[in-house]
């Protein structure tokens, strides 16, 4: 038996171990009561608010474990309003913290309105 054949053996006894419990969980009226039940799934990545001409692009980076300038962007403007929401009662910090949080916002605007001018265009070409 190959190494392949192996790792292929125990997805397989996975994938029944994992129907199983699924199989056992419904039979119990469990899935039901989640209060996600018969709606979307929201995986909270942000796929749905990326457009869609953006989104297998977007995949593939993340999947080699890349993240788009955007991505870093946002995660820079939540660390500005964290430590926004800490600086409370420092008049100063507050002023500069705003500065700089309304000056990455404007980026991260700018370069969205560039990406979608940018996908226009290329879909004007084809």
């Amino acid at each position: 038996m190959t190494h392949e054949d192996k790792r292929l053996q125990r997805l397989q006894l996975l994938d029944d171990h994992i129907g199983r419990a699924l199989r056992a969980s419904e039979a119990r009226g469990e899935l039901e009561a989640a209060p996600s039940w018969g709606k979307p799934l929201d995986f909270g990545d942000g796929y749905e608010q990326t457009p869609p001409e953006l989104r297998m692009g977007f995949k593939i980076l993340k999947d080699a474990g890349i993240v788009p300038p955007e991505v870093e962007m946002l995660r820079a403007l939540a660390g500005l309003r964290s430590e926004l929401k800490a600086a409370v009662g420092d008049a100063v910090r507050e002023r500069s913290l705003r500065g700089r949080i309304a000056a990455m916002q404007l980026a991260i605007d700018l370069r969205r309105d560039a990406l979608r001018r940018e996908n226009r265009r290329a879909r004007d070409r084809l």
